[in-house]
């Protein structure tokens, strides 16, 4: 019987749940991160892409790296392209490096065949355990008042100003209003706990979209599709994108134009992969997948998925594919254990290809509310860090502040290594600092010079 096969494959009885209890696990987790198929498109196309075309990469990278974790590692995860890297690939990457978007697609494949290369030589657990804990809490923080201020602008709440950089935006139009409707509106759902908070979020602005117009085109901000179900030729509607990478001219621009490639693909890796060892530390110990020494069975997979996901979600035509921590979590809240939990995940991915009307049509201002709870999901680490220390809270401080001030990840990571070391060397704990943060920290110096010399 199937129900037998699978409770085999998976070891469902080994770890203490069954088909039922996964089914309801991977669709509570497809619930709440299902988001990033209605986010992305948005983002990405402010890049140049077809939205259609991201669309499609975004649910079929989706669909396969769930899927591929669920069968081969045996792990409840679910992987979609990362928020804060598809505004970064965006903002910085594409519109102020100014690299074409097919160049930076090439960026996220050569960080993920890095990074699989590390997971096959189990390279990358040894520069993470070398990193120092600060660092690593402070990016994801970092990287959510990133996606929150993106989020912000996006929404008009927050505007740039001649006098003072950046002020409160004109909250007397009607775009700004819902946005902020839809930030408090999904803030109450999460507090209490409601499923889908932040896709009842994007929905609840997206219908109240239809009834207001934008003051500026007199067009409603959000514009009914002719039909709701599609059966677009997965071919064409995905041609724009797919395949479309390319190495030609990535390093042929100015000698800072280069640095600066160089360092978005290091930016690239580092977030991947800081953010998919901290959630498998994190979301398998809540999950109990967590042996008596602390080993978690088939990380290395795990870890190998998440690079190989970037790989193929930049064939496909999309930004870095990478496991989600709080996502995973709602799933694996709900009994979750297994690979089964995932694979549901990725099937249901699936679905949403046939509703791709219903999500092209969600406006920005739906998606901004989003990108700002996300934001306030990753500051949590914070939390654990000694912040009266100054030698922890200048890195931290670094690393967090110019994350969105720079408008740059990398700047974020750069800047904060350097704070801790200054700060360790203060102390005089110079020498318990590891080889590789004394590296990285000669490497992100050369770099500062180069930049300020060229």
């Amino acid at each position: 019987m199937m129900r037998d096969k699978l409770n085999q494959f998976f070891h469902l009885s080994e770890r203490g749940t069954n088909i039922r209890t996964e089914i309801l696990a991977g669709t509570t987790t497809f619930l709440t991160c299902v988001y990033i198929v209605a986010v992305n498109p948005g983002i990405l196309s402010a890049a140049g892409m077809d939205t259609k075309a991201v669309f499609w990469a975004t649910a079929v990278a989706s669909a396969i790296a769930c899927i591929w974790i669920g069968i081969w590692a045996n792990l409840p995860f679910a992987l979609a392209p990362a928020m804060g890297l598809n505004a970064y690939f965006t903002y910085y990457v594409c519109n102020t490096l100014g690299l074409p978007w097919q160049n930076a697609l090439a960026c996220v494949a050569i960080s993920g065949i890095t990074f699989m290369l590390l997971s096959i030589f189990k390279v990358q657990q040894k520069i993470v355990d070398a990193m120092p804990d600060c660092i690593k809490h402070s990016v994801g923080s970092g990287i959510g008042f990133f996606i929150a201020f993106t989020g912000l602008m996006q929404a008009g709440i927050v505007t740039s100003s001649p006098d003072t950089l950046l002020t409160l935006g004109d909250l007397a139009n009607p775009g700004a209003l819902l946005a902020l409707f839809g930030i408090f509106l999904t803030a109450i759902l999460v507090i209490k706990k409601v499923r889908g908070a932040i896709l009842i979020g994007i929905l609840a602005v997206t219908a109240l979209g239809i009834l207001v117009k934008d003051p500026v085109t007199g067009i409603a901000y959000t514009v009914i599709p002719d039909h709701i179900i599609s059966f677009d030729n997965p071919v064409t509607a995905m041609a724009p994108t797919f395949g479309k990478l390319t190495l030609k001219g990535l390093f042929s621009g100015t000698p800072e134009m280069v640095l600066g490639v160089i360092f978005a693909i290091v930016s690239f890796l580092f977030v991947d992969l800081f953010d998919s060892i901290g959630v498998l530390l994190g979301v398998s110990s809540k999950a109990g997948l967590m042996d008596e020494k602390g080993n978690i069975p088939c990380a290395g997979k795990a870890l190998f998925v998440s690079a190989g996901g970037a790989a193929v979600g930049a064939l496909l035509g999309t930004n870095t594919v990478t496991i989600y921590g709080a996502e995973s979590a709602t799933g694996i809240n709900e009994g979750g254990r297994t690979g089964l939990t995932a694979c549901v995940t990725g099937v249901l991915f699936l679905f949403t290809l046939f509703l791709s009307p219903l999500f092209l049509m969600i406006p920005s201002i739906a998606t901004a509310p989003a990108l700002v709870m996300v934001g306030i999901f990753m500051i949590e680490p914070l939390r654990k860090l000694p912040l009266d220390d100054v030698s922890i809270a200048l890195p931290v401080f670094l690393t967090v502040a110019l994350m969105p001030f720079t408008y740059n990840i990398a700047y974020g990571i750069l800047f904060g290594l350097i704070g801790y070391t200054i700060g360790q060397v203060a102390v005089g704990k110079a020498k318990e600092m590891t080889k590789t943060v004394w590296v990285l920290t000669v490497i992100f110096i050369v770099y500062l010079i180069l930049e300020i010399i060229l």
